[in-house]
């Protein structure tokens, strides 16, 4: 992470402080700090940071020091979304405002084909006791909905140069769609957001979203939004002024991704060798990324590893996976001593179990190995199967532990129970 990464973080309302990371941010850019590096570790930008942790004042300077790509810039975290996206599915009102504001588009999708306003919590799921956190969630979808530029799908007949020729009509005579790569006459390149009537000239026209900043506009012409791009980024042309472009690669991120078919023979006729060739591959691709993930240093840290943390707390690695309360890769820890801050559970989670003030949580970069498992006689077949079960099901509650006295209490009662029952049954088979 970037100075600028942190000073975003330390941005969030109720923990940090706005003004002082808004000053800071200011004098780092000023220095020549980029807004477009990502973090290696959760591959956000700073734009996605303070869409994070919601700090409109921040987004508005970072997206004036930036160029207007960053703000639609996609981050792999959270499923390929944008900021915008980061923003709706986190309840923060204030950055999707602002986003909204800055030109943001409403319209892209992430890798589950999801517009920011369906990635919103959806109210109705919420308990009584969040009854605030549903009105926000409400008032934030109506007004990603209401942001949604108007299309060919949606034709403005009240419109007073109408000519009874809807704009998806037209675009099916020409063999396009909304969101396909199209061709000016000038040679300029765009994707096709806006086919139908228009009220600053008669006739059918068509609103592109150009590569460059070779536009005149930002999707809107005298003060009615036909749909949103950056400023100088957006043109208007007559239909026959364009044409299909033969190079069909979409366009950065802004462009609507295709539905893949589905080949029903493949699936009936099952998966081929190549097919399973190609998944064992990727398994044991993932299996080396997981594994070089867990230590920057290339030192395998497991679950039931003896490790230091932060140079200064020795404790036994518990838990390992993605938490609730903060995005990327965690290690759950035992620690030796009660100088933690939890028993394993943040927020009513539970991600492991401990005694109070035994648990802690640290990134990865913070956690240095020290040994192999306490237990020597534990496998390592045992050691992953807990890994796995950990990062499979970081959600599950534990039962109690019994300690050691109830365990040896139970021994106890066995040996007492037998003690009275054997002399029983071999004076019994005596007589007999």
């Amino acid at each position: 992470m970037t100075l600028l990464h942190y000073s975003c973080k330390a941005g969030a309302h109720g923990v940090g402080d706005p003004a002082a990371a808004l000053r800071l941010s200011a004098q780092l850019i000023s220095l020549g700090a980029d807004v477009s590096l990502r973090s290696r570790w959760t591959n956000m930008n700073a734009l996605h940071y303070a869409a994070y942790f919601d700090v409109p004042e921040l987004i508005r300077v970072l997206l004036k020091a930036a160029k207007p790509r960053v703000l639609n810039s996609t981050c792999s975290d959270f499923h390929h979304g944008t900021a915008l996206h980061i923003a709706a599915c986190n309840l923060c009102l204030g950055a999707v405002k602002c986003l909204l504001e800055h030109g943001a588009n409403p319209t892209v999708r992430n890798d589950k084909g999801q517009v920011p306003a369906e990635v919103v919590p959806d109210p109705m799921d919420m308990s009584l006791d969040q009854a605030e956190a549903a009105m926000v969630a409400k008032e934030l979808k109506q007004l990603l909905l209401d942001a949604v530029p108007l299309s060919c799908n949606l034709p403005k007949a009240t419109l007073p140069n109408y000519d009874n020729i809807p704009g998806n009509l037209m675009l099916v005579a020409l063999g396009l769609k909304l969101g396909d790569r199209v061709v000016l006459d000038d040679n300029k390149t765009g994707t096709l957001r806006f086919c139908g009537t228009t009220e600053f000239a008669s006739g059918q026209w068509v609103g592109v979203e150009l590569d460059e900043p070779e536009g005149k506009n930002d999707g809107s012409v005298g003060g009615v939004r036909y749909f949103i791009c950056p400023p100088k980024l957006g043109i208007f042309a007559p239909v026959s002024k364009i044409s299909k472009a033969v190079d069909q690669t979409p366009s950065s991120v802004t462009s609507t991704p295709r539905t893949p078919r589905i080949d029903l023979a493949s699936r009936l006729a099952g998966k081929t060798k190549k097919e399973k060739e190609k998944k064992e591959k990727e398994r044991a691709h993932k299996k080396k990324s997981s594994a070089a993930s867990l230590d920057p240093e290339g030192t395998n840290v497991e679950v039931g590893d003896q490790v230091l943390v932060a140079g200064q707390k020795n404790g036994i690695v518990r838990f390992y996976g993605k938490t609730d309360f903060a995005p990327g890769y965690w290690f759950g820890i035992e620690l030796d001593q009660p100088t933690g801050k939890h028993d394993g559970s943040v927020f009513g989670v539970r991600y492991f179990s401990c005694l109070p003030k035994y648990g802690v949580f640290a990134p990865p970069s913070r956690v240095q190995r020290t040994g192999g498992p306490k237990d020597g006689s534990q496998s390592d077949s045992t050691v992953k199967k807990v890994h796995q079960i950990t990062m499979s099901q970081p959600k599950r509650n534990f039962n109690t532990m019994r300690s050691p006295k109830d365990l040896t209490s139970e021994n106890s009662l066995s040996r007492l129970l037998f003690c009275c029952w054997f002399p029983w049954m071999l004076r019994a088979e005596m007589q007999s």
